[in-house]
């Protein structure tokens, strides 16, 4: 079935939700470690449909054809950022994680007992760590990207950074960062294939790489 690149909408928050659990794991399915297989989603994807104004995102639909009703299609991956990162920290903070904080609060969740990998994003939850100021130095913007493990290694994770990159130049950006789980080693060598680098002072498995190393290098993805 053909693929297509759209831009991401509330619609996409169940379908996003999956995805990231479904990679949350080194790029493997986290289903079997979670008791709470929503929390990777309500950390890393959620957000970024929620977040007014600092925020942007496109999915990878397979569908029939480009104009077929969001009925006939399916969310295959995405890639959500924030144009600006401290101002969608701000935010976060204030609407976003308050109500996660309520939810999975100590002793809020009686059963199923949290799973030692759903603490670990509980702990997140409670005290999501900011990005440096060497992050921010390099670019203000930072994006993710998840795509279901049925159409990895097709080329499209190029193409959905492709998008993202030309997005950013269009908002007036120069350069993204993006942050990867240090266990995913297919994941850290398909980043350096792209181009993607450490900088000066980024934190461990921190990488990033500016619109003019992008278009040197793929000038021809979108």
């Amino acid at each position: 079935m053909p693929i297509f690149i759209r831009p991401v909408t509330e619609e996409d928050e169940a379908a996003l939700s999956k995805i990231c659990l479904e990679t949350s794991e080194a790029g493997k399915s986290g289903r079997d470690v979670h008791n709470y297989p929503l929390l990777p989603g309500e950390i890393y994807a959620l957000p970024y449909v929620h977040i007014p104004d600092c925020v942007w995102g496109f999915v990878l639909v397979e569908k029939p054809t480009e104009i077929s009703p969001p009925s006939d299609e399916s969310v295959v991956g995405y890639t959500l950022g924030a144009l600006d990162s401290r101002a969608f920290e701000a935010a976060t903070a204030q609407t976003w994680w308050p109500p996660l904080k309520a939810k999975y609060a100590e002793g809020s969740l009686v059963a199923p007992q949290p799973t030692e990998t759903d603490q670990k994003y509980i702990k997140s939850i409670m005290n999501f760590p900011p990005a440096s100021e060497a992050q921010i130095a390099f670019s203000p913007a930072h994006l993710h990207v998840d795509i279901l493990e049925s159409h990895q290694r097709k080329g499209w994770g190029k193409r959905l950074i492709g998008r993202a990159i030309r997005h950013l130049k269009e908002k007036g950006l120069k350069a993204v960062w993006l942050g990867m789980d240090p266990r995913n080693r297919a994941a850290a060598l398909f980043y350096e294939r792209l181009g993607f680098h450490t900088f000066e002072g980024a934190p461990e498995a921190v990488v990033g790489i500016t619109v003019e190393e992008w278009e040197n290098k793929w000038e021809n993805v979108i």
